[in-house]
């Protein structure tokens, strides 16, 4: 049986850097308002920053075999703490699309994000469900979307706005098909819950009754 690795290694801490910046990150987004350019750009420096140490984490622990207790339940709340951040950050702002919008996007969004957060750690014991194709679209979509959102380019004056335009419709574009496939890879993730619980305690039934 192999050693089981220690929850003291580079991926948990970058999981729990992740943790330790989103009040930091919600601060410089809300600060002044959010209706600072100089502070939008300290929380987009944040978030980016966040999203690329997820990137990081993850793949050391599956390279290195450092995969741990501590970061199954941990990594996926950092993802969302940050994420949820984000949404709720931009919801309360509510520049460049109304107020109500953003508020249905997020609770939408924030809904979907952490019954499955949740439902994937309660049946942790007896499946492990890793995330769909269109989970991980789904990710990238969101990702991009929220970049370009928490980045008020359109603001900015002279030629600036007109890059910042594109932008804005880029990630205008991106949040509405993460919101879709927020949504699908939901459902997706249900089914595939529901029947291979199914699957598991049919095996251990089975596994029992042989034992017997």
């Amino acid at each position: 049986m192999s050693e089981k690795p220690s929850n003291w290694n580079l991926p948990n801490a970058l999981t729990t850097l992740r943790i330790i910046m989103v009040p930091f990150f919600g601060w410089a987004l809300l600060a002044e308002g959010g209706h600072d350019w100089r502070w939008r750009a300290v929380a987009f420096v944040l978030f980016v920053v966040a999203m690329i140490t997820d990137k990081i984490d993850g793949d050391l622990a599956r390279k290195h075999n450092l995969i741990t207790d501590f970061g199954k339940i941990a990594d996926p709340i950092a993802d969302k703490a940050m994420t949820g951040m984000a949404f709720i950050g931009l919801a309360i702002i509510h520049d460049f699309m109304p107020a109500w919008l953003w508020w249905t996007i997020t609770v939408v969004v924030l809904f979907r994000e952490w019954a499955v957060t949740i439902a994937r750690l309660s049946i942790a014991k007896h499946v492990v469900l890793a995330a769909n194709a269109s989970g991980k679209l789904k990710t990238v979509f969101q990702t991009i979307g929220l970049g370009g959102f928490i980045l008020p380019m359109a603001a900015l004056p002279g030629s600036w706005h007109v890059w910042g335009q594109v932008i804005w419709w880029a990630a205008a574009i991106c949040l509405a098909l993460a919101v879709v496939l927020t949504v699908t890879s939901g459902l997706d993730f249900a089914r595939d819950a529901r029947s291979q619980r199914r699957s598991a305690k049919q095996a251990a039934r089975a596994a029992q009754a042989a034992r017997s």
